[in-house]
């Protein structure tokens, strides 16, 4: 049985950034410390990237030994790396550049494929290859880090899509509702594996999916793919601003958690 998830809700979406920066160079700091790497599957989307900045800020960018630090990706579109609606292409601009991380340490979803199946082979081959864990070993990432959609999707598991199924594979090449259609994914027991999967959620117009994620009964995992995200011995965190927050139960109660 998976733990129950820790919640952190902050004032605003600066203060999110800098409470998840924080999280970010501690868990950084844990694995370093104990196996030399801290390998990290970034996430794409708005909220991430403020917390890249932070990262590459001066607050930050001295305070982990980043070539230590192993950058995988939990999804990507099908396009090319320097399209503006790549993943990669935003980590590229806002951390890696800034951070001086060396190609060598950044293992990018190959989104420019025009065979998406083959590329997210291409891909799960490269994780075990990385992560040494031969089929059917599952690769445990240090820290999966996942946005959130109005929709309740997470990395690019939609809801009723086919990938919300896959239970051997590790990575999948899926379809959005919209926007860039062709996309690559972990699936969700990748995710799961993981020792920590941080979710950074910001603005009101998520408020509805987060209730779902966290408080709704009866809603399906293939309506609300967010709540297949259940870690089998890892930690789920929370970080939510106000705003992303404002339905939940414990933000009308006025419990604001900060610190654990």
């Amino acid at each position: 049985m998976s733990a129950a998830p820790e919640i952190r809700i902050m004032t605003d979406n600066k203060e999110l950034a800098y409470e998840a920066a924080e999280l970010f160079v501690w868990l950084g700091e844990q694995a370093v410390a104990a196996n030399g790497r801290f390998q990290v599957a970034l996430s794409g989307g708005t909220t991430p990237k403020e917390l890249y900045a932070a990262l590459a800020g001066p607050d930050f960018s001295t305070k982990l030994a980043w070539s230590r630090v192993d950058f995988y990706f939990g999804d990507e579109r099908c396009v090319l790396p320097d399209h503006p609606d790549s993943n990669f292409g935003m980590a590229n601009e806002t951390l890696f550049r800034p951070l001086k991380i060396q190609p060598e340490q950044v293992f990018r979803m190959p989104g420019e494929d025009n065979r998406p199946e083959r590329a997210a082979l291409q891909y799960e081959e490269l994780l075990r290859k990385e992560f040494q864990a031969p089929a059917p070993a599952w690769p445990s990432f240090d820290l999966v880090l996942l946005g959130l959609g109005e929709d309740g999707h997470t990395a690019s598991l939609f809801p009723g899509t086919q990938a919300l199924d896959e239970r051997e594979k590790l990575v999948v090449a899926t379809t959005a509702p919209q926007g860039i259609k062709n996309r690559l994914t972990l699936t969700a027991p990748t995710i799961n594996s993981a020792r920590t999967i941080v979710f950074l959620v910001s603005g009101s117009s998520k408020a509805t999916a987060v209730r779902l994620a966290l408080e709704a009964s009866g809603q399906g995992d293939r309506r609300v793919p967010v709540r297949l995200i259940r870690p089998e011995t890892g930690r789920l965190i929370w970080l939510l601003d106000q705003t992303a927050a404002s339905e939940l139960t414990i933000a009308k109660q006025g419990i604001v958690s900060h610190e654990e």
